[in-house]
C-alpha cells in the first residue's frame, strides 16, 4: 500500500457555516431554558411542568375537571398522583378560589402520604392566595394539624386559633384549639373550646374522649369516667356497624375477613388507659360523604360535619 497524498487538493464548502445555536439541531430548546437557581434539584417534575406550560394551551384546560381527576385519585388511594393533579389544577386555574381549593386538597393528599413538610407548604400556599376566604379556616385547621405532626406544636396552636377567628362556627377548629390548649395545661380554656365543638355538632368517640381527658385534668373524675364509658360505647357501636355493613356487602360473619373490627383498638379502652391512647387533633378539610373529596369545609357552617375519618385519627 502507498501512503495517501496529504498534499492533494480538496474543495471545502465556502458557505457561511452554521449559526450558533443551530436551531434545527439545538440540544437546548427554548421551552427547557429554565433558570437552575429557581429549580429544586430533587424535583423530578420540573421538565414535565415546564413542557406543560409551553405545549398546553391554558384555554384548553378545564381546571375544575382537572380538580375532579385529583379527587378521583384520592378516592382510590392514589395520593401521589392526586398531588400532581392538584398542583396542575392550581397552576392552570384562573379563579383564585379554585386554585386555593386545589392547594388545600394537595395538602390533604400529602398528609395521607405522611409528607408533612409538603402538606405544610401546600396549606401555606392556599393561605397566601387568600387568608380570609371561605376556605381559609379549612387551610388553617389543616395546617395546624400538619404542624403538630411535624413537631411544631407551638405554631400549631396559633393556626388553630386563627381558624376559629376566621370561622367561629367551624367545629373542627374548636376541637383542635381545645386539644392544643390542653396539651399546654390550660384545661379550663380547653373545656370551653371542646364544649363549643360539641355544640356545633362535632360529637364522636374521639371528641368525647378528649373532653374526658380535660375533665380529668380539672379533677372532675366522676364526670370524666362517665364520658369515657360513653366514648367506649360509641366506638363499640361504630365497630359493630362496620362489621354489619361488611357482612351485608360480602356475606361473611365476624370470623371472615374481619373488616374494620379493630378500628378503634387501643384508643381509650378504659378509664385507666385513656392517657396512653389520647387522640391527636383532627383536620376539618373535606366532607367525604357529600362529594367524595370535592367540597372543602369552608362552606355553610350549618352543613359542615365531621366525616369521622380525619387523617386516620379516630
Amino acid at each position: 500500500m502507498t501512503d495517501r497524498d496529504d498534499e492533494r487538493d480538496h474543495r471545502f464548502s465556502e458557505g457561511d457555516g452554521f449559526g450558533d445555536p443551530y436551531e434545527e439541531f439545538d440540544l437546548d430548546p427554548p421551552e427547557l431554558g429554565v433558570d437552575p437557581s429557581k429549580v429544586d434539584p430533587v424535583d423530578s417534575r420540573v421538565v414535565t411542568d415546564t413542557l406543560d406550560e409551553h405545549n398546553i394551551d391554558r384555554d384548553a384546560v378545564d381546571a375544575a375537571e382537572l380538580l375532579d381527576v385529583g379527587l378521583n385519585y384520592m378516592q382510590i388511594n392514589r395520593y401521589e398522583q392526586a398531588t400532581e393533579a392538584f398542583e396542575r389544577t392550581a397552576r392552570f386555574a384562573e379563579d383564585d378560589k379554585l386554585a386555593q381549593e386545589a392547594w388545600v386538597n394537595k395538602g390533604v393528599a400529602h398528609g395521607e402520604l405522611e409528607e408533612w413538610d409538603e402538606a405544610i407548604g401546600a396549606y401555606r400556599e392556599a393561605l397566601r392566595i387568600d387568608d380570609s376566604s371561605e376556605h381559609a379556616a379549612t387551610a388553617e385547621t389543616n395546617l395546624a394539624y400538619a404542624l403538630w405532626e411535624f413537631g411544631e406544636t407551638s405554631e400549631a396552636l396559633e393556626h388553630a386559633e386563627r381558624a376559629v377567628e376566621i370561622d367561629e362556627r367551624f367545629a373542627a377548629a374548636w376541637f383542635n384549639r381545645a386539644f392544643f390548649l390542653s396539651e399546654r395545661g390550660l384545661a379550663e380554656e380547653a373545656l370551653n373550646c371542646i364544649d363549643n365543638a360539641i355544640r356545633l355538632g362535632l360529637r364522636n368517640a374521639k371528641v368525647i374522649e378528649e373532653k374526658a381527658e380535660i375533665l380529668e385534668e380539672l379533677g372532675e373524675y366522676d364526670q370524666a369516667e362517665e364520658l369515657a364509658e360513653e366514648a367506649n360505647q360509641m366506638r363499640e357501636r361504630a365497630e359493630q356497624e362496620m362489621i354489619d355493613d361488611h357482612e351485608q356487602r360480602y356475606g361473611q360473619g365476624p370470623g371472615g375477613a374481619g373488616g374494620g373490627a379493630g378500628r378503634g383498638a387501643g384508643a381509650g379502652a378504659g378509664r385507666g388507659g385513656r392517657g396512653a391512647g389520647r387522640q391527636p387533633p383532627q383536620r376539618g378539610d373535606i366532607d367525604l360523604d357529600d362529594l367524595g373529596l370535592g367540597e372543602l369545609g369552608g362552606g355553610d357552617a350549618d352543613e359542615r360535619e365531621d366525616d369521622d375519618r380525619e387523617w386516620e385519627l379516630e
